[in-house]
């Protein structure tokens, strides 16, 4: 594994640190709604200017720093979620059917891309380990590689992202019967450093782009999946809406 940090896919070695980067995104928000509110040409240029701090905040990468050879990111860790720059997400929702076929459905990996909006591939690297690509801000794409730290078949699902990535986070997914035999509760519990710091996390909710909107509807989709067999957004994965239609009618048939 390399050394330097990578940030979003495409934008270069991080080279900003932390703290730098949290003012980066909240001076780049503030700028950029001073000069759209301007309405003029020195507005857009300040508009401009404030676009290139949300960048900079949001991959951690300066180009000057890398043409001056300054790196402030030197000593920063993102191997575990640190408390006091984290956000914590948990939310559930009830699906319609059988825990063990929520579960098992969850279970294979290669079944989240389908549901989840945001994930645009995940690879078995054997081990409980796993390597995910996502879309990431302006256009990016994110790279993290994912450990299984828990599990209990039919139960439980835990992980966190292993060291050397810049996406931290850990979390766990819950499966238990529903009261009175009404399918399966699905709770998703999320805690993570985002892009940006605390600062990227509220412009990301002021954009309604926040990981709570994100996995409400992920959760939303997913129990469309498993419900009704397949997504009315399945456009151009025929495979995909193909074998989710198969598995409601095997369900259906038991």
């Amino acid at each position: 594994m390399a050394e330097m940090a990578m940030t979003a896919h495409g934008a270069g070695p991080r080279n900003v640190g932390a703290v730098e980067r949290e003012l980066s995104v909240l001076g780049g928000a503030v700028l950029l709604m001073y000069g759209f509110s301007r309405k003029s040409a020195t507005g857009l240029g300040v508009a401009a200017l404030g676009g290139g701090l949300l960048v900079r905040g949001a991959t951690g990468h300066c180009p000057i720093y890398e043409t001056l050879g300054v790196d402030t990111a030197r000593g920063d860790t993102q191997s575990v979620v640190r408390a006091s720059r984290s956000e914590r997400v948990t939310e559930t929702i009830t699906v319609n059917r059988r825990r063990s076929e929520v579960y098992d459905y969850w279970r294979d990996f290669e079944n989240l891309p389908r549901f989840m909006e945001n994930v645009v591939s995940i690879e078995r690297l054997g081990d409980g380990r796993s390597h995910w690509k996502s879309k990431g801000p302006f256009g990016s794409e994110i790279e993290w590689d994912a450990e299984i730290i828990n599990e209990v078949p039919g139960e439980l699902i835990a992980w966190r992202t292993t060291d050397g990535f810049e996406v931290a986070h850990a979390g766990s997914v819950r499966f238990t019967e529903a009261a009175g035999g009404r399918g399966t509760v699905v709770k998703v519990e999320l805690e993570y450093s985002p892009l940006g710091g605390i600062a990227g996390a509220k412009l990301a909710k002021w954009l309604g782009g926040d990981a709570r909107s994100q996995i409400v509807e992920d959760l939303r989709r997913f129990k469309q999946v498993l419900e009704a067999g397949e997504l009315a957004t399945v456009e151009g994965q025929p495979a995909g809406a193909q074998r989710v239609t198969a598995l409601s009618a095997e369900a259906g048939a038991r």
